[in-house]
């Protein structure tokens, strides 16, 4: 049986994984909700299976890992972030439940994914990166005819695409495809790279300013 001491390390672990990061992050109410209900949940039967033998308690712990993880899984679609925090809460409440000694060692391995997310998680990790399947409104065989139609249509070099579907009698394409989104003041790339240098951009002068003309009138004596 885990003593207070894991119990309360689990709360805090769980609290700043979701409250703390996915919340600020990603923000969906329901998958907080199902985050925080699975750690409690794994937490309380690996809890209520620590007086059995060591082997057992660790073969059904993993066992209940794998059938929640299935069953949350086939219920929704998730996004690979969100997976990363479902797995990582049904860890916490694993640890926690099962008591994992020395004390210092579950601190750790409770510490660790929440560390890891903290990081690759962040905006600015790969803050660039995007990706989008597209459709394209036309049939496009040529990869470098893709490529080119996309890297116009996006306004970015695409670093990565998947051909999903190319489909000649709805005459449309459906493509996977991760680019960098251009840094802040970074010109966007709407050329082609063969496409020969840019000519310098040339500023008109301005027209002289008109001079209007002095009445000139005639001197009497």
């Amino acid at each position: 049986m885990p003593s207070l001491l894991y119990i309360a390390a689990d709360l805090v672990a769980i609290g700043v994984l979701v409250l703390g990061l996915y919340r600020s992050h990603h923000g969906r109410k329901d998958l907080v909700v199902s985050f925080l209900g699975a750690n409690v949940g794994v937490l309380a039967v690996a809890a209520a299976l620590a007086g059995v033998s060591t082997t057992a308690s660790l073969g059904v712990g993993l066992g209940l890992f794998g059938v929640l993880s299935i069953i949350r899984l086939r219920s929704t679609e998730l996004e690979q972030h969100d997976v990363a925090y479902f797995f990582s809460s049904l860890a916490l409440g694993l640890i926690a439940g099962l008591g994992v000694q020395p004390a210092w060692l579950a601190a750790a391995l409770m510490a660790l994914p929440v560390l890891v997310l903290a990081v690759v998680d962040h905006p600015r990790f790969m803050g660039g990166a995007r990706r989008q399947r597209i459709v394209v409104d036309r049939a496009i065989t040529g990869e470098q005819e893709l490529t080119d139609h996309l890297r116009d249509l996006l306004g970015a070099e695409p670093q990565r695409m998947t051909v999903v579907e190319t489909d000649q009698i709805r005459d449309l394409t459906v493509v996977d495809v991760t680019y960098r989104v251009p840094r802040a003041g970074q010109r966007p790339t709407h050329r082609r790279p063969d496409a020969g240098p840019v000519a310098p951009a040339v500023r008109p002068v301005p027209a002289p300013a008109e001079i209007s003309p002095v009445p000139v009138t005639a001197a009497t004596r």
